[in-house]
């Protein structure tokens, strides 16, 4: 039997509602936009299909000048954390949101959130303009609003008693979208000293998910203070690290662990990318999903599945953070560490086709086609 119907069929007996989760702590407001090529009338116009061909056009403009017209389509929930939060509270587990959301109101934009999950703002939300193409996207980011995000401001607007029982009541906490948050690591400091040490022991593993970001924008010794940390982490989680493909070669590169030309030219195979990482970090889990795969280093084992590519994309910003919400679904549902690689990449699937993510049955459904070749 097809290893996707066979976990289709496992999903079935499983249920998400009895889930609980605290994510955070960023917060955007996404524009998704299109970027103009040839204009025929007011409303109709030829899109910029690849990030190389936008990029041509602005080498042809160097020394003089050009315009490019930037079509605004919608905005959206946006910032790692709350298209995470969103993709997993669409299956109605106990669910809390930390971040920056609005202040000292919270944004129109994450009313849509309000029905399924506890929101605690701490800060402004920041602004993505999210210029999409086939072959990718540019995130040119507004977020200065970003420095309120402290430790100090979390005590002050969800309290110490809160988020301590917050925290021991969760079987997931997810931090992400750390390189975009100038304060997070003195967070998961004071996190580490003075929260986690008074959670109660619990029958079942608590999982902590930390996503980075492009940490290629942080300086290398921020980007190696932090990696050190996650084994602290450890002693209160099953810590897992999740990272995109430029991502785990660029963490690699920080960490020394293979030379600069091999790393430069993406010459290391993704297993002994992911089993190098795994084995320097000493923690539960690390997770990579390219555009076409992805694949897990779990309890030192390696596994790899490929993923329902699709070369047109219906949105494409928000897949990744999707994948993470399927890959920790399932772990957290207690499949196998491959599963939960098809978890996440079923979740991702469903997402870039339909704008949208997928109910727990739409996921199921989406395995089943996935087999058989039917999306």
């Amino acid at each position: 039997m097809d290893k996707r119907i066979e976990l289709s069929q496992k999903l079935i007996t499983k249920d998400p509602s009895t889930l609980n989760m605290v994510i955070g702590f960023d917060g955007f407001v996404d524009e998704i936009i299109h970027v103009v090529d040839k204009r025929m009338d007011s409303e109709h116009f030829t899109r910029v299909d690849t990030i190389s061909q936008l990029a041509d056009r602005i080498q042809k403009a160097s020394g003089l000048s050009t315009n490019i017209e930037l079509v605004s389509t919608y905005k959206k929930i946006g910032g790692n954390g709350p298209i995470m939060c969103n993709a997993l509270a669409i299956n109605k587990p106990a669910m809390s949101y930390i971040g920056a959301l609005g202040f000292p109101t919270i944004d129109d934009v994450f009313s849509v959130m309000e029905d399924a999950v506890d929101l605690y703002s701490i800060a402004t939300n920041g602004h993505t303009d999210a210029l999409e193409f086939d072959d990718g996207k540019l995130l040119l980011g507004k977020m200065s609003t970003l420095n309120d995000v402290t430790y100090e401001r979390l005590l002050e607007e969800v309290g110490l008693d809160k988020l301590i029982q917050l925290l021991s009541e969760a079987n997931l906490f997810a931090s992400v979208n750390w390189s975009m948050l100038p304060n997070m690591t003195d967070i998961y400091k004071k996190l580490l000293e003075h929260v986690l040490p008074q959670l109660p022991a619990s029958s079942t593993p608590r999982y902590m998910f930390i996503d980075l970001a492009d940490p290629e924008k942080r300086e290398d010794d921020e980007v190696q203070r932090l990696l050190s940390m996650l084994k602290e982490f450890s002693k209160y989680y099953v810590v897992v690290l999740g990272l995109n493909k430029k991502e785990a070669y660029d963490v690699a590169g920080v960490l020394e662990l293979f030379d600069k030309t091999s790393l430069e030219n993406m010459q290391i195979s993704l297993e002994d990318l992911n089993q190098a990482l795994y084995e320097f970090l000493e923690i539960g889990a690390v997770v990579i999903h390219p555009v076409d795969r992805s694949c897990c280093v779990v309890d030192g084992v390696f596994y790899e599945e490929l993923g329902p590519y699709i070369a047109k994309p219906k949105l494409s910003t928000g897949a990744g953070d999707n994948f993470n919400a399927g890959f920790m679904l399932g772990m957290l549902l207690g499949v196998t560490p491959d599963e939960a690689l098809l978890c996440g990449m079923s979740t991702s699937g469903f997402y870039v086709r339909n704008a949208r993510s997928p109910r727990f049955d739409e996921l199921i459904v989406f395995m089943n086609d996935w087999a058989n070749n039917t999306i």
